[in-house]
C-alpha cells in the first residue's frame, strides 16, 4: 500500500481558482440586484395600473350642494325606488309638472344628481316652464360609504331602467324621455338596449362609453403610459378588485345600434374624454328621421350649455316640443 504525500503548496488555491471566485462572487451580486430592481419595478408597475382599476371604481362625489327649491324655486318631492333588478336603491328628487310627459337626468361619472357645471338645476327650471316633470336621481356608488362601486353603465343601467318604472308608475305611463351626460349619456344608451320601448326619445350631451379606445384616451391625459401594457393591465385588475369586467359594457353593441325612438346627440370638437368621432359614427346608424346632431365648435366636455347656453335650451327644447306626444293632465 502506498501513501502519497501532500506538501503544503498543494492546498494552497491555484491562480485562476484565486482570481475566478471573487469575480463569480461578483456576478452573482450583480444578478442578485439586477433581479431584485426589475421585481420592483414590476411590482410598481403592477400597483400603478392597480391603483388606477381601483380608483376607476370609486370616483370622488361632491356632496350635494343645494335642491331645487333654493336653487331655481321648484317645489320637489324626496324619493327613493329601487334598482330593476332590486340590488339597490336610488334617491332622487321628483319636480311635478302639470302634465304626463316626464325627462329623467342621467348624470355623468364622478358627478350626482346636481351636476353644477352643467348646470342641470338651469335645465330642470326650463323643462318645468316648458311643463314636463322632471327626475333628478344620484346612481348608485354616489352616496359616501356605499358599497356599490361605478361599473361603467352595467349596474348603473339597471338604476336607470329602475327609475324609468319608478316615473311609469307616477305618470301613469306618459311619455319618459332621458337626458344624459357623459357616462350618463352611455348609460342611458346601454339603457335603451335593454327596453328602449319605455323611452320616448333622448338627448344625449358627451356621450362617454368606457371602451379600450376611450379609457386608454382618459388614462393618457393623467399619465402618458403607452397603451400597451397599460390597457390590458388595468381590464385586467378592474374585475379582480371590483367584481366586474369591463368587457362587460357592450359597446360594440350601443354604438352600432339603430334605436326606435329619436336622439339628439350633443358634443364638442374639443372633448378630451370622448372624442365626437365615436358620436358621428353612431347618429350615422339612427333610422329616425327626427333623429339630430350637433357638433359644438370648440366646446369642451358636458360644458356645452356653457359655450352656447341660448342656442342649447332653443334647441334641446325644441327637439323634446317636437316629438311630445304625452297629453296634459
Amino acid at each position: 500500500m502506498s501513501t502519497t504525500s501532500l506538501s503544503p503548496g498543494s492546498l494552497q488555491p491555484t491562480l485562476d481558482e484565486v482570481v475566478t471566485r471573487p469575480l463569480l462572487r461578483k456576478k452573482r451580486l450583480v444578478l442578485t440586484i439586477l433581479i431584485s430592481f426589475l421585481t420592483l419595478c414590476l411590482s410598481l408597475l403592477l400597483a400603478f395600473h392597480a391603483y388606477i382599476a381601483w380608483t376607476l371604481a370609486r370616483p370622488h362625489i361632491d356632496p350635494l350642494h343645494s335642491d331645487p327649491m333654493r336653487a331655481v324655486g321648484l317645489p320637489f318631492s324626496s324619493v327613493t325606488f329601487p334598482s330593476k333588478d332590486g340590488t339597490s336603491q336610488l334617491d332622487g328628487w321628483f319636480i311635478p309638472a302639470k302634465s304626463t310627459k316626464t325627462v329623467i337626468f342621467s348624470h355623468g361619472y364622478g358627478g350626482n344628481r346636481e351636476e353644477l357645471w352643467v348646470p342641470l338645476y338651469n335645465l330642470a327650471r326650463e323643462l318645468h316652464l316648458q311643463n314636463y316633470n322632471v327626475l333628478m336621481f344620484d346612481y348608485g356608488y354616489v352616496h359616501p360609504g356605499s358599497k356599490r362601486l361605478m361599473t361603467g353603465g352595467i349596474q348603473e343601467s339597471q338604476e336607470l331602467l329602475g327609475a324609468i318604472d319608478y316615473v311609469k308608475h307616477l305618470s301613469n305611463n306618459g311619455s319618459i324621455y332621458i337626458w344624459g351626460f357623459s357616462m350618463g349619456a352611455g348609460t342611458a344608451l346601454q339603457a335603451a338596449l335593454q327596453n328602449g320601448n319605455d323611452i320616448s326619445g333622448m338627448i344625449l350631451d358627451s356621450t362617454f362609453l368606457l371602451n379600450p379606445d376611450t379609457l386608454y384616451h382618459n388614462m393618457k391625459q393623467v399619465v402618458n403610459v403607452p397603451k400597451f401594457p397599460s390597457l390590458p393591465l388595468v381590464r385586467l385588475f378592474f374585475p379582480l378588485l371590483n367584481g366586474v369586467s369591463l368587457h362587460e359594457v357592450p359597446y360594440n353593441k350601443v354604438t352600432s345600434t339603430a334605436y326606435p325612438m329619436p336622439i339628439f346627440f350633443i358634443h364638442g370638437t374639443e372633448d378630451y374624454k370622448a372624442p365626437y368621432g365615436m358620436v358621428e359614427d353612431m347618429f350615422k346608424q339612427q333610422k329616425d328621421a327626427e333623429s339630430k346632431l350637433w357638433i359644438i365648435p370648440k366646446a369642451q366636455h358636458e360644458l356645452l350649455y356653457r359655450a352656447e347656453p341660448k342656442a342649447y335650451i332653443r334647441k334641446t327644447m325644441n327637439f323634446l316640443n317636437g316629438i311630445a306626444t304625452a297629453p296634459v293632465s
